[in-house]
């Protein structure tokens, strides 16, 4: 595909972020949100705006949040911006909620789409999975500490519309299961006593429930719940028919694994560097 990225609008979109070329390591690249003149891309894609990658992101801490440089924060940001600098690109944000975003990514809205997206055989079924960024866990918030799905019976649980585990939840819970658009209102019901509990990606529970009293623990396995048996790969949606986008994005992240800069990413953020030992790349189903 030609080297320019010109606009044309493939029938696909991947919520991919693009970054300004020549930017700082964590891939700010400061006020400026237009790629260097200089640049030379390290790979060949088209994307579906001239010199733009249009991204999509859902605010779920810290892996993705909808502030800072460029309108986007967190670890899959840093990561997406790090490949748009590398490829000369701009990065345009979309916020957008957890139920949305992998059709926009289908739809071709978005060139890319992340926040702690879980690699599932559903998901692969209509958009590119891009290899796995790191590992994360479902997490449960209580003030008991609970660890068992079997747990949460006769009790109000709330979590995020879209996640993998929910209809699994709603099997188990019935209309005891609250289903909320993204993690901030989960929290604040949460914090308000609306709800007894929460189910939330572990990494972003650790972070939210730092100074709440309540306890954040790794939900044990559960047959019922095909999240809670293993941990899960997080990876990048991207638009269905491109794959020279895959194969650049998976090229960098392949690079960003070996030189540590992953692990790097996950401390600062206050998660464990382990977590990007993920391993041959894996579908849950």
């Amino acid at each position: 595909m030609p080297r320019s990225r010109v606009g044309v609008a493939i029938s696909v979109s991947a919520a991919l972020l693009l970054t300004a070329c020549g930017g700082d390591d964590d891939g700010g690249g400061g006020d400026s949100n237009t790629a260097a003149s200089d640049c030379t891309p390290e790979h060949e894609f088209e994307t579906a705006t001239d010199g733009t990658l249009t991204v999509g992101l859902v605010d779920l801490p810290p892996y993705a949040m909808t502030t800072g440089d460029q309108g986007l924060s967190g670890v899959d940001a840093d990561i997406v911006k790090e490949f748009a600098e590398r490829e000369c690109l701009t990065i345009d944000a979309q916020p957008t909620d957890s139920a949305a975003l992998v059709p926009s990514v289908q739809q071709g809205r978005l060139d890319l789409g992340f926040a702690d997206l879980y690699r599932t055989e559903a998901r692969e079924e209509v958009v590119n999975l891009s290899d796995p960024l790191y590992l994360d866990d479902m997490g449960i918030m209580s003030a008991e500490g609970i660890t068992q799905i079997s747990e949460l019976e006769g009790q109000k649980v709330g979590t995020v519309d879209g996640y993998l585990w929910v209809e699994d939840l709603q099997e188990v819970l019935g209309d005891d299961l609250v289903l909320y658009p993204s993690s901030v209102q989960l929290n604040q019901d949460l914090s308000a006593g609306r709800i007894d509990v929460g189910v939330d990606s572990y990494g972003s529970a650790l972070q939210t429930q730092e100074d709440s009293g309540l306890e954040v623990e790794v939900a044990e396995p559960d047959p019922r719940v095909a999240a809670s048996e293993a941990p899960a790969q997080a990876g990048i949606a991207v638009t269905p028919d491109n794959e020279a986008l895959l194969e650049a994005l998976n090229a960098v992240i392949a690079d960003l694994h070996e030189s540590g800069r992953i692990a790097e990413i996950l401390e600062s953020y206050g998660l464990p560097a382990s977590a990007a030992d993920v391993g041959e790349p894996r579908l849950i189903s």
